[in-house]
């Protein structure tokens, strides 16, 4: 194993378990040093540069503080496209990945599809969208003018054309608009989950994107099902990622409100994650 390999394992113990220490180090020297995975385990011997060993230190200062890798080398590969990543806009996350999988499943053979992506943080949904569904228009809102800075990045960066515009969803007066497709990966976090939480997501990523109130969990979901009762045309599909611990409340909130075929999905660790739902 090289040497740095080890270097690295070692300044993290203590911070991080033993399982991400691993992960961090082999991230390192492949994506910021061009290690290829056999001169990595090959223990190859190389010289570092004064500048690449000074870069290296103030990646492991900043790991020690806590601030998530993606942040530190602001970048991050996402279904296979490049994304800029920074504290104003959530991390994107396997889970979404599967959420944005299951939309395309759906409207892949489908041309021209609507869709409204609500909360759009960096923009990984309606970018991979965009990317997928060819001639599909998109429209994504986010209340964040920091969170719209950096989608506006990333729409520059993967060349895909779609719509970004700062709307709070619990405006009374909204856009007008109509869609095929409503879909959010709203805040679902729970205050009293706050303290189960690693560091590195509740020291560094917008609270804006992450908590709801502990008297109200489903308050986005409620929002958004209330808009698309308006904005989604007959037969027209809402998707959500959700918080695990509610996904039966979700489901009987959207069948409460007249939605049909509610489809409750787990995710690849076996947790209730996803939600599609029709409006009649």
């Amino acid at each position: 194993m090289h040497p740095i390999y080890t270097y690295i394992r070692q300044t993290l113990a203590g911070v991080y378990p033993e399982e991400e220490t691993a992960a961090l180090a082999k991230w390192i020297l492949t994506d910021v040093f061009c290690l290829s995975t056999t001169e990595l385990y090959a223990g190859k011997d190389m010289n570092f540069s004064k500048n690449e060993c000074d870069r290296l230190e103030d990646i492991l200062s900043r790991l020690k503080r806590y601030e998530p890798l993606q942040y530190i080398l602001g970048k991050v590969d996402f279904c296979g496209l490049p994304f800029e990543v920074a504290p104003g806009a959530l991390i994107p996350r396997p889970e979404t990945a599967e959420l944005i999988d299951w939309i395309i499943s759906d409207y892949t053979d489908k041309a021209g599809v609507r869709i409204l992506d609500v909360g759009t943080g960096s923009g990984c949904i309606p970018i991979v969208l965009g990317k997928k569904l060819k001639q599909s228009k998109i429209t994504s809102w986010d209340v964040s003018e920091k969170a719209l800075d950096i989608a506006r990045r990333n729409k520059l960066l993967n060349q895909v054309d779609i719509t970004l515009a700062q709307v709070d969803i619990f405006d009374t007066a909204l856009p007008d608009i109509h869609v095929d497709v409503l879909v959010s990966n709203p805040p679902y976090i729970t205050e009293k989950e706050r303290s189960g939480m690693e560091r590195n997501v509740l020291d560094w990523e917008p609270e804006l994107a992450l908590f709801v109130p502990d008297s109200d969990p489903l308050l986005f979901y409620r929002r958004i099902a209330e808009v698309g009762c308006d904005i989604l045309v007959s037969g027209g599909t809402l998707y959500y990622e959700i918080n695990r611990a509610y996904g039966k409340e979700t489901v009987q909130l959207l069948e409460g409100m007249g939605y049909q075929s509610v489809e409750l999905r787990k995710d690849m660790f076996g947790n209730d994650r996803m939600i599609k739902a029709f409006r009649p």
